[in-house]
């Protein structure tokens, strides 16, 4: 389902770029078709990695291109050692507050930084548990390669490319590695690197904007590795404007893809997986001052081989424009 789901994204791409503007060449097609193949159906996603970060909720606003601002978000999962068929089933939840922004450096050139400030907690048959502190700070570039202008076309669209790196500032602690779910924590211990990709299609006041990012994580001090993640969305937006007043209602997708982390170069069982959320939300601003909020339900998700199971996420956020 998730291969098909990027596909669609992909052909999006094709179809609606005018032959002026396209980019797409058949020898970057049968690129991005590659990419889709190696997450065929049959691996066997088994897990996941379920540390909060902004990978797939996005790094960009709707209604303001360049902005700073406050956003939190919440996950909650449930978890159960699977050693039992009566073993309870215990919650986890990831709590983040991030500072964000992306920031014009030139005409065609935006950064973007993510400083997250995370507050977990998740039950245990002992007692609770809680960690608390910075995580891991993200530093992004977006090229615009495409920005269409002419009043006379009938769609528009842009593109952006970037990469960027996460910096090891939160606290990794290994005792955590062996628990159902690894990724409680506050960071990975390593650096890891961002490359991403995002098109946004308008028609009138109707737009799709669709996000793919990859994140290439390398091994840390303790010589754990986490398994490389793919993210991905796609949100179909509506923009009503109102005076100086723009709302935009939304709905969508988000999803991801784990890969297995490594100890010592050794493979690690239950430690990949997928799932894909359905995704609903709006902003609205007026003037420099804008605010959003969106909800995720999960469509089809497979983690840990059913030990952890995602119930919800959601986030909220204050935008000022620059």
């Amino acid at each position: 389902m998730i291969k098909y789901t990027l596909l669609v994204m992909l052909i999006s791409q094709i179809v609606f770029a005018s032959e002026k503007d396209s980019l797409v060449t058949p020898s970057v097609f049968k690129q991005k078709l590659n990419l889709l193949n190696s997450f065929s159906d049959e691996d066997d996603c088994d897990a996941c990695g379920c540390s909060a970060s902004g990978g797939s909720m996005g790094f960009a606003s709707i209604i303001t291109s360049n902005f700073i601002g406050l956003r939190y978000f919440n996950q909650s999962y449930k978890t159960n050692d699977g050693l039992y068929s009566n073993s309870p089933w215990l919650d986890q939840n990831f709590n983040t507050i991030q500072l964000w922004s992306r920031i014009p450096l030139s005409e065609k050139i935006q950064a973007s930084v993510q400083i997250p400030y995370h507050y977990n907690t998740r039950e245990l048959e002992e007692g609770n548990q809680s960690i608390s502190g910075i995580g891991d700070i993200t530093l992004l570039g977006l090229y615009r390669l495409v920005q269409s202008h002419a009043d006379s076309l009938v769609y528009k669209h842009s593109v952006y490319l970037g990469g960027g790196l996460k910096i090891p500032t939160g606290a990794y602690d290994e005792s955590n590695n062996g628990s159902v779910n690894p990724s409680f924590q506050l960071g990975t211990g390593s650096w890891d690197y961002f490359l991403l990709t995002e098109y946004t299609l308008r028609k009138n006041k109707w737009g799709l904007n669709n996000m793919i990012n990859y994140i290439i994580k390398t091994k840390n001090k303790k010589d754990y590795q986490f398994g490389n993640q793919f993210n991905y969305g796609s949100t179909l937006f509506y923009l009503l404007e109102i005076n100086n007043f723009t709302i935009a209602p939304q709905v969508g997708i988000a999803g991801e893809v784990y890969d297995s982390n490594e100890l010592r170069g050794l493979t690690l069982k239950n430690t990949s997986g997928d799932i894909l959320f359905s995704k609903i939300g709006f902003e609205m601003g007026k003037n420099k001052i804008s605010l959003g909020a969106h909800a995720f339900v999960p469509i089809q998700q497979n983690l840990t081989g059913g030990l952890v199971e995602a119930n919800y996420r959601w986030n909220v956020y204050f935008n000022y424009s620059l």
